[in-house]
């Protein structure tokens, strides 16, 4: 066994990279997602790439099995327990509405009415026992939800954070009723204060872990069917694996899996290049997600929401998503304006260009009409339509109604969905304190480097870093992923009033836990790093400021001044008169795997010149214009040769678009540093 396989399954293809260290060989895949059984699409990916199972050593899997059924809705029927006057805390939330500044607008709850039930029984906030846990009440509750068809429970106690007696015991007599092993029990979950965060976290592990348990029976059932079944390892949103047979009892952990793998990947190949600074960007076919690499480290969140009043309150890297991805749909608004997204055509029917029964214009389309892409190496077009068609549609639906032919549709879709974008990534720059000028682009994804350089020139971002391989930077995310595990406690005290030694106590214990669950994992590690940070806030916020913490030692004095430089990092105001508290403790466990040089990656035998490297040219427009653009093959590029735009450089997963006025070259892994022209002799900042 000597491939190590990451896996990532999107929203149109599921992609693969197989990586045997020990001879440098590289193999990759991408074959379109199986949206009925995404583990047969996973099969396939295997075979693609010309793989035996019995080659195969390990396979990190990033899934959208959870992140899609909480979207979409498909999920396990789950029933509620909880303290008596609290049924209502997941519909009551927070001081939020839909639509902020509407009068209308509605949401419904992962759990409905009837299958929130109520039993007798009180925690205090300081973890006392105000009303002993009813056992006979609960105990009839848990029946009463089995008999209204609930295949999944949770068993969520107010302040059991603090003192989790009742929900221990509770879970005790729900396992000798319940019929399978779906119990969510709230704190073992998330162990932190604020009460509908943590049940509604609840509410979506327990909604979506037979989902996860099926896949993933599903697919170990698939790989143990040829041959001694390779070591699976699952994404999750924090950015690490974690054993395949312990995924499941914490699936919302696998929740925004996918656009994590990007991110860790973008950190790996960034710092292998010598960046730091990045901005990730990942374009995929049916959203795009950015996010922030500062000083070498992906940004992690417990403050997401993967939609409204769904709050994940897990640690995830922190991206932000928007409903722009290459098959995102344009459409004349009722406003007579041209939208672009979220709705997405998906991976079936598709663009119109795939030939599968699409019929609405989509990103996709409107590159392929402006020569961006080529019609003769799409990926999985089932009945070739011509471009005559497809231009004929886009003036049908969206050029007749505004006036535009054509390259004008075309440019004028493109040009909507660019602006979508980039006000993401002004989100997670600008909106946060951060000037997207320190920062390098980072583009990936099927359809991100099409995109790359209008974005940049929008944002003033002075260079980009595109991977060697863009259309599989997930799966690359997967292959590099270390295994992680997060724990988290709240402490919830004033800073001048904070027990020092009650804070490292927590800090070892978390460190203990952690490392017992990578045993736990039974994967073998090089080595164990630990990151630790604290969640603070002056009193009187509602809002969490996360501060790292690189000594477990350090002294009251020392974390009030990490704070206010954090403040100062992220709002630009030092306020010395108010008071700090520390709500959160985080440490972070991760397992090191043993790792492999991404200068394997880079073309085997590039070209001698850049010239030789170029295989055809062809018409592609910019700014109304027509431009003899030459067609580079990517795997013919060779290191330190520059070449202006425009220029096409295409490869089996994945276009890249150099815009007019930008200059690029290869590294040695392979990757293109590219930069405005007038800008090379500075050269990309390190």
């Amino acid at each position: 066994m000597t491939f190590t396989v990451g896996i990532d399954v999107g929203g149109t293809f599921t992609d693969l990279i197989a990586v045997d260290a020990g001879r440098g060989e590289i193999k990759i895949a991408k074959v379109p997602t199986t949206v009925d059984n995404q583990a047969r699409g996973v099969m396939n990916a295997i075979c693609a790439a010309g793989i035996a199972l019995d080659q195969i050593e390990v396979i990190l899997h990033g899934t959208t099995a959870t992140t899609n059924a909480v979207l979409e809705r498909k999920l396990a029927k789950v029933g509620l327990i909880t303290t008596q006057g609290f049924r209502d805390s997941l519909e009551l939330g927070r001081r939020t509405r839909p639509t902020p500044y509407g009068l209308k607008g509605q949401f419904a709850p992962l759990i409905s009415r009837e299958l929130r039930l109520e039993v007798p029984e009180r925690m205090l906030a300081d973890g006392s026992v105000h009303i002993a846990l009813d056992e006979i009440s609960f105990a009839g509750a848990v029946r009463q939800l089995l008999a209204q068809g609930c295949e999944s429970l949770v068993i969520h106690f107010l302040h059991s954070y603090i003192n989790p007696a009742h929900e221990l015991r509770a879970g005790e007599i729900a396992r000798a009723i319940w019929p399978n092993e779906y119990i969510t029990i709230g704190h073992t979950l998330v162990s932190e204060y604020r009460e509908y965060e943590r049940g509604v976290t609840a509410a979506v592990n327990a909604s979506v872990q037979p989902v996860l348990a099926r896949y993933l029976a599903r697919l170990e059932a698939e790989l143990r069917s040829n041959a001694a079944a390779p070591q699976l390892l699952i994404m999750q949103g924090n950015g690490g694996t974690v054993a395949a047979k312990y995924a499941a009892q914490a699936a919302v952990q696998t929740v925004m899996s996918g656009p994590a793998s990007g991110v860790m990947a973008a950190v790996a190949t960034s710092c292998a290049a010598g960046l730091r600074n990045v901005i990730t960007y990942d374009m995929g076919g049916t959203s795009t997600d950015v996010g922030l690499v500062r000083d070498g480290a992906a940004a992690v969140s417990s403050e997401l929401e993967l939609e409204y009043a769904m709050p994940m309150r897990v640690p995830l890297v922190d991206v932000h998503t928007v409903g722009a991805g290459g098959g995102s749909i344009a459409a004349i608004n009722e406003a007579g304006l041209l939208s672009v997204g979220p709705r997405s055509a998906g991976a079936t029917p598709g663009p119109i260009c795939y030939g599968r029964g699409g019929t609405q214009p989509t990103i996709t389309d409107a590159n392929l009409v402006l020569g961006r892409l080529n019609p003769d190496k799409l990926l999985a077009v089932e009945n070739k339509i011509s471009l005559t068609e497809i231009k004929q549609i886009l003036v049908e639906k969206i050029g007749r109604a505004l006036g535009l032919d054509a390259m004008q549709t075309a440019e004028a879709i493109i040009r909507i969905a660019n602006d979508k974008m980039a006000g993401a990534i002004r989100m997670v720059s600008l909106a946060r304190g951060h000037d997207p000028r320190d920062f390098a682009l980072f583009p990936f994804g099927g359809a991100g480097p099409l995109h790359a350089c209008a974005l940049a020139a929008e944002l003033n971002i002075p260079a980009l870093l595109i991977p060697a391989r863009p259309g599989i930077t997930n799966a690359l995310g997967c292959a590099i992923a270390d295994l992680r595990h997060d724990v988290v406690n709240t402490l919830n005290a004033p800073l001048a009033a904070l027990d020092i030694a009650v804070l490292r106590a927590t800090f070892d214990a978390q460190i203990a836990k952690g490392r017992a669950a990578l045993q736990k994992d039974g994967v073998v590690v090089e080595r164990v790093n630990v990151l630790h940070a604290v969640e603070m806030q002056f009193a009187g916020q509602s809002h969490l400021l996360r501060v790292a913490i690189e000594d477990i030692t350090l002294s009251k004095d020392a974390l009030a001044q990490k704070f206010a430089d954090a403040y100062w990092q992220r709002f630009h105001v030092r306020l010395p008169e108010m008071r700090p508290v520390l709500v959160n403790v985080h440490s972070a466990v991760i397992g090191v795997r043993r790792g492999w040089n991404l200068a394997a990656l880079a073309p085997k035998i590039p070209a001698a010149q850049i010239s030789d490297a170029i295989i055809s040219r062809r018409a592609v427009w910019f700014d109304g214009q027509a431009h003899d653009t030459p067609v580079y093959a990517r795997d013919q590029i060779p290191a330190a040769q520059f070449f202006d735009g425009p220029a096409i450089i295409e490869q089996l997963d994945c276009t890249t678009v150099i815009a007019p006025g930008w200059r690029a070259q290869a590294d040695v892994f392979g990757n293109l540093e590219v930069k405005k022209a007038q800008n090379c002799a500075a050269g990309i900042t390190h």
